[in-house]
């Protein structure tokens, strides 16, 4: 900066408010005379009559003090400079016109050689000086200003009126210069608003080499979230910093500022009535009892947890071996439960720890289990066989056991429906941990075995809602495995509800029932992904609507996945007390080949050996067809 730019800087910025409004009141006064002389030059192209030369002193001060009057009665001298450009060339031009009718009585009254018509060409010259002299000043100032500082230049993208309006307020910015409007309107493309360019979005990389730009301004509220998303993806694809502005109404308060990503209620796609809470004489198998709870901080666990509440137990034992969930939902609940006067204890370990299973089960006087915890993540099963199936069957052997030694009095083991002819090694485990289950039941004369089997559930960790929700969000894509693949779903307060209703139905026969629910006709993938892109607020892009806001991807089965799941093995349903609950008996290995499966996984476990899993599973799991082909499954 130069010696004397910085001086005038520093001499503006030492200047109070009434200083500056001063100086400005005073060029528009003097600037009145100089308008007025130039008006007479113009008319008389310079040569002026002797008559006007000696009538021209004596109005000189006239218009200077009418200029000044007017100024203060329109305020105009209190308009700051970087206004000038918006409300300031409206306050001028009507003190203009103040200047030119006020002068113009002035000559008529005073009579002599000027004519009143002068008056409106001094107007006009007045306004012509007094716009030009501001700007002046503005730009002199913004050049100070931006002296030794590295223009910020950047691109709007949107020309429509949020986008004037970020362009206006930032004109004056001392750093910040726009450089050109981007829209994707072909009628605006080439056009010129607010003295800038609008591109068409082709140009943005040729705009930002040419004039160094390093960041663009989304000025697009109306846009749908999904849109705006794939619109910063692209343009940070290629170098540059996105920012979204939100709309002037919203910043004001007349619209929501808020994500247009509305919350979806995972029951809205369950296209079936939800299953009615749970009854009272359910809820009265766990009053002032102590109930367990594996995995409760789970998904399942957790509301498991909070259902077990309402029943009012004795104590609650939460057994976790995430130190996290389990910090989560005794936080969760302590307060509850202290209200309804439950125990809760939390106990942190893993389900394959003999010792301490049973050491919690004697300790704190278990008579229900809820046995939840287990891998069921199907990908990540089936890139780690060994620790699902240690989890999976061997901690349900385990846990069972403890159950049964420690004399309690029922244990609900929660399935899945891809235990059913699995295609999964996650399924597979299930479904030996299940006949794990049987076995026990079958020899159990005190502890009553049971099992509920449900499809997936809406809303848990790594289900299809929240994935669907997080891709939306993004922008998409949206990833479908299959067109066609179907799935049976549930709500997570419907499955803790089955869940309790089987705990409560099960010893009815004689242990060892799977407890299944109605849960309807399946639903397709591909359309309940239709459903929540529209529940987003955006549109499917697709051949028809090439223009749409979210794509649907397929990217084929991944490894162990079934196009369709079934529910049960085999026929054979019989009816529980609760219309939607049916209870079936599969046939399961005897007591023998239950033990010989248990001691070759261990033995395959024990050698670590990965390549034996498949055929352990083929030999034991009835209907187990490993990846290789597609199961084209009938729906129970």
């Amino acid at each position: 900066m130069s010696v004397s730019r910085e001086y005038a800087f520093r001499l503006v910025a030492a200047m109070t408010r009434p200083q500056k409004q001063a100086v400005l009141l005073c060029i528009d006064a003097v600037l009145a005379p100089v308008a007025l002389v130039a008006a007479i030059m113009l008319i008389h192209d310079a040569d002026v009559p002797p008559a006007w030369r000696e009538a021209l002193p004596a109005f000189l001060p006239v218009v200077a003090i009418l200029a000044g009057l007017v100024s203060m009665m329109t305020r105009l001298h209190r308009i700051q400079l970087k206004a000038i450009e918006t409300q300031g060339m409206t306050t001028l031009a009507f003190a203009a016109f103040l200047l030119t009718a006020s002068s113009a009585i002035c000559l008529v009254f005073k009579g002599g050689v000027l004519p009143p018509t002068l008056s409106i060409m001094l107007g006009i010259l007045w306004f012509l000086m007094s716009v030009g002299t501001r700007l002046s000043m503005l730009s002199m100032l913004r050049r100070v200003l931006r002296q030794g500082r590295p223009p910020n230049r950047v691109l709007i993208y949107g020309a429509g009126t949020t986008g004037v309006q970020l362009a206006a307020a930032l004109r004056p910015h001392p750093t910040i210069v726009p450089v050109a409007f981007v829209d994707d309107n072909p009628a605006l493309q080439t056009l010129s608003i607010s003295g800038l360019r609008v591109m068409a979005p082709d140009r943005i990389g040729t705009l930002a080499r040419r004039h160094d730009v390093s960041r663009v301004l989304l000025a697009m509220p109306s846009a749908s979230p999904a849109r705006q998303v794939q619109l910063a993806r692209r343009l940070e694809d290629q170098g540059l910093k996105v920012m979204t502005l939100p709309s002037f109404a919203q910043l004001v308060g007349e619209e929501a500022l808020v994500d247009h990503l509305a919350p979806v209620t995972p029951g809205r796609f369950l296209n079936r009535p939800v299953i009615d809470p749970i009854r009272p004489e359910g809820a009265a198998t766990y009053t002032d009892r102590v109930v367990l709870v594996s995995g409760a901080g789970g998904s399942i666990g957790s509301e498991l947890c909070r259902q077990l509440l309402t029943a009012r137990p004795r104590r609650l034992v939460l057994f976790e071996v995430s130190e996290y969930a389990l910090y989560a939902i005794d936080r969760e609940l302590r307060d509850i439960a202290r209200d309804l006067k439950v125990e809760i204890v939390p106990v942190l370990g893993t389900v394959t720890d003999t010792r301490l299973t049973q050491m919690v089960m004697r300790r704190y006087g278990v008579e229900v289990v809820f046995h939840a915890a287990a891998y069921k993540h199907v990908p990540l099963v089936e890139a780690n066989p060994l620790a699902g199936l240690a989890n999976n069957v061997l901690g349900t052997r385990s846990f069972a056991e403890a159950s049964r030694n420690a004399g309690v009095e029922r244990f609900i083991l929660i399935s899945t429906d891809k235990a059913v002819r699995p295609t999964s090694v996650m399924g597979a485990s299930k479904r030996l941990a299940e006949m794990v289950v049987q076995d026990l039941a079958a020899r159990s004369s005190g502890t009553v075995f049971s099992m509920v089997r449900f499809g997936n559930v809406l809303g848990s960790s790594g289900s299809v809602i929240p994935l669907f929700r997080d891709q939306i969000a993004r922008g998409g894509p949206v990833t479908l495995t299959h067109p066609d693949v179907t799935r049976f779903f549930m709500t997570v307060a419907e499955a803790a509800r089955l869940v309790m209703l089987a705990g409560a139905f099960s010893g009815q026969d004689c242990g060892g029932e799977v407890f299944v629910l109605d849960m309807g006709q399946p639903i397709r993938i591909g359309e309940l992904a239709r459903q929540m892109i529209e529940a987003a607020g955006c549109t499917l892009r697709d051949a028809g609507n090439p223009d749409g806001d979210i794509e649907i991807v397929v990217t084929g089965l991944r490894p162990g996945e079934k196009l369709h799941e079934e529910l049960l093995l085999g026929n054979g349903l019989l009816a529980t007390p609760h219309p939607k609950i049916l209870r079936a008996r599969e046939t399961c290995l005897s007591e023998a080949e239950t033990a010989l499966a248990l001691r070759s996984l261990r033995n395959l476990l024990a050698a670590g050996d990965e390549a034996a899993v498949l055929p352990l599973l083929a030999r034991w799991v009835e209907g187990f067809q490993p990846e290789g082909s597609v199961i084209l499954a009938s729906t129970a």
